[in-house]
């Protein structure tokens, strides 16, 4: 069983502009989210699960998801 997935903290979401970065539950890691990589929609402070990718820029949360 492959369980790659990583949790953390939405820090920053523009809707609008549709970006920001989640802060990594275990690290002072924070890594670029952009819309396109949302199952849900999310806001600030929000709990969330996601997959890395690397991007251009880095890493990317992919597969962002709220969790409880």
């Amino acid at each position: 069983m492959m369980d790659s997935k990583t949790t953390g903290t939405v820090k920053f979401f523009n809707s609008e502009k549709g970006f920001g970065f989640i802060k990594h539950d275990d690290s002072n890691k924070e890594t670029f989210v952009h819309a396109s990589g949302l199952i849900d929609e999310i806001k600030e402070n929000d709990r969330v699960e996601f997959d890395l990718q690397n991007g251009q820029k880095g890493m990317n949360a992919v597969n962002v998801k709220l969790i409880g």
